[in-house]
């Protein structure tokens, strides 16, 4: 790009210049003919103190810009480095904004020419990346960042950055930048001139499309990979002997070492699935399970000619299973066979809806970042399927316009990323799928997934929780809004006044037809029954907390006849009628378009948008139906809502109280062999609580707990405090104060490398809340699920990435996080993890034990939380060199009969009693 770039960066007092924030750092790189030619920086004088927050995140204090110049002093230097130049930064508006204020309070004209956004050309040109953070991007692309926040480290990678992108921009074919040249008048950036140029570069030669791409329907996409086609294979032959098994994990294996519970585990799933029979094994850390179910699936899948289904929980287990474990497999059998993973339809692209969807305008900014998002992702893909993509909540919404639904069909079948992955799960021998997609086939007149009868369910312990929101139904306010508003009457890029045009386009006889005139009463009544609806599931929500509650707040929702409930079922009794009534009308004119003798009719995008609609429609009165007409001995129905934006966030759940009927009637009645396995499914040795929850308790079952092969006496010291208040004899202020104080001495012995979990967000917040006060830990990364940003997988990332930092989690965080080695030397439990009794599913659950003569606590809640124990446990030591402590701040586990049940699940490891100045002196010692 021949033009000037001026890369700049700042560090503030604040982030609002209107309310008198300064800058405290300045830093400039010059880039000219794609190099980087010059470089500016200095501190600067605000003329304020630098708050400490602002001190902690950059390191700069009022000490080290006392003696610096003001902003004024160096304005003529900016000025004229600018001239000519395009601004660039990251977040442009944030940099330009105060630069803009700084240059007029000096007495400059501020700066009014083109402008860049690295943000804004990230996510188009990165569309996968986790991340869209400075400090992210540089590890993605390896980029040295040693200073994160401090501007002239900011300014110079932010150059980098902007040099791998041009180069991105330049690799892309001329259609697809044509494409995003004409969306980009759209974006908050003057990209579009950039583009400009380089379609002028382009078009003085000729660009030949790369290899790996082709052209479908005037986009660029890759080329869907060959399939290999497998010949005629002989009978494999399951290696009977161990070392046989042990041979063949060698070739996989380098350092290969025998763990006899991955063995024995693979005989098992073998001997489970040749004489048809289930089985639940729970395979502690470090068994290799993936492995010993994956070697006996494939020597199965082959001999019976039919695939073997493997379903998961977590896409990352997914990634694992593709990624890591299946080519391993493949060395070690040293033969070639085929593995597929298959997700639900609505995850893969339809390139027909999103050909037709592009031409549009539309001047929405999400929209149009969206579309540029997936222009270029479909030159990298090979699956369509949308968890690839980094989308924002606008996005999202984009995505359910052009989501895979069966609506429009591709012209060519291996163009459809849908299409594509069934035909060659049609041909695979190993499929990998999500407990969803599992549940959904066993009940669906079309089945997505492949004739099958040996499956496994991995993470089984999730698959009962899968199971019931599967059964279950809810809807929610901010998505039954978005679905009238797609249709709504008033704005013409709505739905119905697309329709509208068409009838009038192919002069459609309309007699017989509602009115648009009534369509738009219908839903004018639609849209105010919908706001009455979720005000009084409002209402029922706010009258069941005797506390002034700020935040989430949940309650059952009985069927009682008070006068609320009465409102509630007749309210939506009343939107069911107005919902009916306005689809009907919608249907009738679209079946009226059809019988129009024009074949594109069938192909228009409205039409199909409509049908994506009347879909939805049905799918929320199925729902809003079977909740109002719920049978109340097997069901619950319950409000979730948050206070402090209760309309926008007001969501109606319903559950069967329990799944174990259904899931053995369609899932282990219905399938030869299905093998359940978990690191976490039994309770002191007994599976009874996991067997019953999914309905194998009278089935015919294989029941077998294989030992980690870790030496956890050796690796591990768990230590139960003994100085601390019992959790419920004093107030939440005082306990948080109590471990507080704890957590800090803890964190300075351990150096950081700290895991803490927390089983109530309230309590996660006061306690990160009260240690940032204090300035104890003020050198060390504090790291907090909800305060911090970031996603599960970003916050694991950035603790790794630390040397002293400090995680505090809740509730995803007792499970699923891999942080293997010293980056975790030492886990705090703060309370053992039993669900709140107030919480609407755990107390009908608990109610229906009761009912059929079981002890509620003894039979559902304490096993419940044993079992999310041994989670959380299992985060501490992920290999055999691991080292680390684990400490339990609830006294409750020595100090109650119940405590021994938790102790007695542990995998060999003696608990010590200890205060805080003894805990202190262990982790000295032991670390």
């Amino acid at each position: 790009m021949s033009n000037k770039y001026v890369v700049i960066d700042l560090e503030t007092t604040g982030n609002s210049v209107k309310k008198g924030d300064r800058i405290i750092q300045f830093a400039a790189v010059v880039i000219e003919n794609n190099t980087i030619v010059d470089q500016f920086s200095s501190l600067l004088n605000p003329g304020q103190p630098i708050p400490v927050f602002i001190e902690e995140l950059t390191g700069l204090t009022d000490e080290m810009v006392k003696d610096a110049p003001e902003f004024a002093e160096i304005a003529p230097k900016v000025v004229e480095m600018l001239e000519g130049a395009f601004f660039v930064a990251h977040n442009v508006l944030f940099d330009l904004s105060f630069l803009q204020e700084e240059l007029i309070m000096a007495g400059f004209e501020g700066f009014y020419g083109p402008v860049l956004d690295t943000v804004e050309m990230a996510r188009i040109l990165f569309p996968s990346s986790d991340s869209y953070k400075l400090s992210d991007l540089a590890i993605q692309e390896g980029l040295s960042h040693d200073r994160p926040h401090q501007a002239d480290s900011d300014a110079y990678v932010t150059g980098e950055l902007l040099l791998i992108l041009f180069e991105l921009l330049r690799c892309l074919p001329l259609k697809t930048i044509k494409q995003l040249y004409h969306l980009s008048g759209g974006l908050k950036s003057d990209l579009i001139d950039i583009l400009e140029e380089l379609i002028m570069e382009k078009e003085k030669r000729i660009d030949d499309l790369p290899y790996f791409l082709e052209e479908y329907r005037g986009i660029c996409i890759k080329k869907s990979p060959v399939d290999n086609e497998l010949k005629e294979r002989d009978e494999k032959f399951y290696p009977l002997h161990e070392s046989e098994k042990e041979n063949l994990l060698k070739r996989a294996f380098p350092d290969f070492e025998i763990r006899k519970g991955q063995l024995k585990m693979m005989d098992i799933v073998h001997h489970s699935f040749q004489h048809e029979l289930h089985a639940m094994i729970e395979a502690g850390t470090g068994v290799g399970k993936s492995l010993a179910y994956l070697l006996p699936a494939l020597y199965t899948a082959l001999n019976s000619q039919e695939p073997v289904i493997i379903s998961t929980f977590t896409t990352q287990l997914q990634e694992q299973l593709l990624q890591k474990d299946i080519p391993l497999l493949a060395k070690a059998v040293a033969f070639p066979f085929h593995t597929v993973l298959i997700k639900g339809k609505s995850h893969y692209i339809n390139i027909e809806k999103f050909v037709k969807i592009l031409r549009e305008d539309d001047d929405n900014y999400d929209t149009t970042l969206t579309k540029m998002q997936i222009l270029v992702w479909l030159t990298q893909t090979n699956t369509g399927d949308r968890d690839e993509l980094n989308l924002s909540s606008g996005g999202r919404l984009f995505w359910h316009r052009v989501k895979h639904d069966d609506s429009l069909r591709s012209s060519r079948e291996n163009r459809d990323f849908y299409l594509n992955m069934r035909r060659k799960a049609q041909k695979a021998d190993l499929i990998i799928t999500n407990h969803s997609l599992l549940l959904s086939d066993l009940v669906a007149d079309k089945p997505q997934l492949p004739e099958s009868n040996c499956i496994i369910i991995d993470e089984g312990h999730h698959f009962e929780k899968v199971a019931g929101k599967y059964f279950g139904s809810k809807i929610d306010f901010a998505s039954t809004r978005y679905l009238l508003h797609q249709m709504g009457l008033s704005e013409q890029k709505m739905l119905a006044y697309k329709i509208e045009k068409l009838l009038q386009a192919y002069s459609v006889n309309q007699d017989g037809l509602p009115h648009l005139f009534e369509l738009n009463g219908i839903m004018s009544e639609l849209l105010y029954a919908m706001d009455e609806l979720f005000t009084i599931l409002a209402m029922i929500a706010k009258k069941s907390v005797k506390n002034k509650v700020q935040g989430k707040i949940s309650c059952p929702l009985y069927f009682d006849m008070t006068k609320e409930t009465k409102a509630f079922r007749a309210k939506a009794e009343q939107f069911l009628f107005l919902l009916t009534d306005f689809a009907r009308g919608v249907s009738a004119r679209i079946e009226r378009l059809k019988k129009v003798n024009q074949k594109d009719i069938l192909k228009n995008s409205v039409v199909h948008e409509a049908a994506t609609w009347l879909n939805d429609c049905e799918k929320l009165k199925q729902c809003i139906r079977k909740i109002i007409h719920q049978n109340l001995s097997e069901d619950i129905s319950w409000i979730e809502m948050d206070t402090r934006s209760w309309q926008n966030r007001t969501t109606l759940y319903s559950q069967p109280i329990s799944v174990s009927n259904q899931l053995k009637e369609l899932l282990f009645k219905q399938k030869k062999s299905v093998i359940v396995t978990s690191a976490t499914l039994a309770v002191k040795g007994s599976f009874k609580y996991a067997a019953n929850a999914l309905g194998l308790q009278t089935e015919p079952c294989h029941y077998e707990q294989l030992q980690s092969p870790f030496d956890f006496e050796k690796q591990v010291q768990l230590v139960i405090a003994n100085d601390l208040p019992e959790v419920n004899s004093v107030s939440l202020q005082d306990y948080v104060a109590a471990i507080g104080s704890h957590i800090i001495s803890i964190a300075e012995a351990t150096k950081g490398r700290l895991l803490i979990l927390f089983t109530s967000y309230e309590m996660l917040r006061k306690t990160y809340e009260l240690i940032k006060e204090s300035g104890f830990l003020q050198e060390y990364t504090m790291l907090a699920q909800g305060i911090t940003g970031g996603s599960r997988t970003r916050l694991v990332k950035n603790f790794q990435r630390f040397d002293k930092a400090i995680l505090l989690g809740t509730s995803s965080f007792w499970e699923g996080i891999d942080i293997p080695g010293e980056d975790l030397s030492c886990l705090i439990m703060v309370r053992l993890p039993f669900t709140p009794p107030d919480d609407p599913l755990t107390e009908a659950k608990c109610d229906n034990v009761k009912r059929l003569g079981g002890n509620p606590f003894y039979d559902y809640s304490l096993p419940e939380a044993v079992l999310r124990f041994k989670q959380g446990f299992g985060r501490l030591i992920r290999t055999k060199n691991d080292r680390g402590i684990m400490i339990i701040f609830d006294h409750r586990i020595i100090s109650t009969q119940y405590g021994k049940t938790f102790l007695d699940s542990l995998p060999g490891v003696k608990a010590k009693e200890m205060d805080i100045d003894q805990t202190i002196n262990l982790i000295h010692d032991w670390l």
